[in-house]
């Protein structure tokens, strides 16, 4: 069994081999750029300059699009040893369900694995969902047999959807999967298929069973980290795989309704690549998410900004405990000013809400002395104003902090920059009582 590198270098040098309709693509580029027109919109106005075009040149033999297969099911297998990336396909068999409930938030994934999970991901004939939107490709992953395999099923022939449809039903009980995976399926995959599966009159099981949508995990994880949470982004940046080649998503319905108008199957070849990645590039990030939550120190490939995101997780789902010591775990390593302000806030609200202040005025105190102005720093001016005022009634310290927040907050945070001034408004107030008294 040939490497998961080795095979994907072996399809794209396959891809490179071949011509690409140049035309029609720099046509589809142009009307690409038309702003304020759906995807269905600029593949009509692409049919209507196909025919103008033909109009232009009437000696032009008549085009005989190449025979295309109505139907196909494509399949590869990769053994357990084999790696994408940095991880080891067997990796994803050890997530325990615990780990699988906290990034799914749902405890229906606390009796079960990936050893019976179905990821799935859909390439479709359009962006923007809804009922004239047609999944074409229908890419699955799943382990078997000592194997993680990757199967596609492609609708050569619009005809023949609800024959498609058919048979991912039989596949779908057939296999027997406890549980989904995807990635923003929760948003797009899972109720455009449904739609489908309705429209054709076939029971869809696959929204019965428990659902990973990782984009949620994924953003809470990393969102503080990158500057996209986009699988293909991820899957460059924590999982290390290489995607240099991929196409980009928007260009999918283009080469898919130029494949139907040629029959030339060298245009879909590129997003059969682009599905098979998108598939191992799933399993590698929930693997790497769901290694940062381990305890075993050979299998956390976290950092300190890691564990940040961890702790927004555990926060999420109520285990304060856990989130606390990630975020702790956090404050040990090496983060960025404004994410450290986060941590710290996180933690100080907590001590707050349990009145140990001993723990959290410290914290206050060493966050207002930051050079970075957010409004986590905003934050802390505020509560150790608080602290100062209605604790310890020390109004005059409490009114010099307050205005340092105001100060700092002025073109910042309106929010902020309000509540300071009626912070200070009340304490000169209550200094104008006291003195009066005196």
């Amino acid at each position: 069994m040939a490497d998961i590198k080795e095979k994907l270098e072996q399809i794209r040098k396959e891809r490179q081999s071949r011509s690409k309709s140049r035309v029609v693509s720099e046509t589809w580029q142009k009307i690409q750029k038309e702003e304020n027109i759906s995807t269905k919109e600029k593949l009509e106005r692409l049919i209507s300059l196909s025919r103008e075009m033909k109009q232009e040149t009437p000696r032009t033999p008549a085009f005989e699009p190449l025979p295309r297969e109505p139907l196909q099911f494509i399949e590869n297998a990769y053994s357990l040893d084999s790696r994408y990336g940095k991880i080891k396909i067997s990796s994803g068999l050890g997530i325990s369900g615990d780990i699988l409930s906290c990034l799914s938030q749902e405890d229906a994934f606390r009796d079960l694995d990936l050893s019976t999970a179905l990821f799935i991901d859909l390439e479709t004939t359009g962006l923007s969902g809804g009922t004239g939107v047609v999944p074409f490709n229908i890419g699955m992953g799943f382990y078997r047999d000592d194997k993680f395999h990757v199967a596609q099923y492609f609708l050569g022939e619009m005809a023949e959807e609800e024959r498609m449809i058919q048979e991912l039903g039989e596949f779908f009980r057939d296999m027997n999967f406890q549980s989904v995976v995807t990635y923003n399926g929760k948003g797009f995959d899972l109720p455009l298929l449904e739609t489908r599966f309705i429209l054709y009159r076939q029971p869809f099981i696959l929204s019965d069973l428990p659902h990973l949508d990782f984009l949620y995990a994924a953003r809470r994880l990393w969102s503080h980290k990158y500057e996209s949470c986009r699988l293909y982004h991820l899957a460059l940046e924590v999982v290390q795989a290489d995607r240099s080649e991929d196409i980009p998503s928007a260009e999918i319905p283009w080469r898919y309704f130029q494949y139907i108008q040629t029959g030339n199957f060298e245009l879909i070849e590129p997003i059969l690549y682009h599905n098979q990645e998108d598939i191992l590039s799933l399993l590698g990030v929930v693997i790497i998410g769901a290694h940062i939550f381990s305890e075993d120190p050979d299998l956390c490939m976290g950092d300190a900004m890691d564990f940040y995101g961890a702790g927004k997780i555990m926060a999420n789902i109520g285990n304060v405990e856990r989130s606390l010591q990630f975020f702790q775990r956090a404050l040990d390593g090496s983060l960025s000013d404004e994410v450290s302000l986060e941590a710290k806030r996180r933690l100080s609200s907590h001590f707050k809400r349990n009145e140990e202040w001993e723990k959290a005025v410290p914290i206050w105190e060493e966050m207002t002395s930051s050079r970075v102005v957010t409004p986590a720093q905003l934050f802390s001016f505020r509560e150790l104003a608080m602290y100062l005022e209605h604790k310890l009634k020390k109004y005059g310290e409490a009114k010099k902090i307050a205005e340092e927040g105001f100060v700092l907050s002025t073109g910042v945070s309106s929010y902020y920059e309000r509540d300071f001034s009626y912070r200070l408004e009340r304490l000169r107030r209550k200094i104008k009582q006291l003195t009066k008294k005196d």
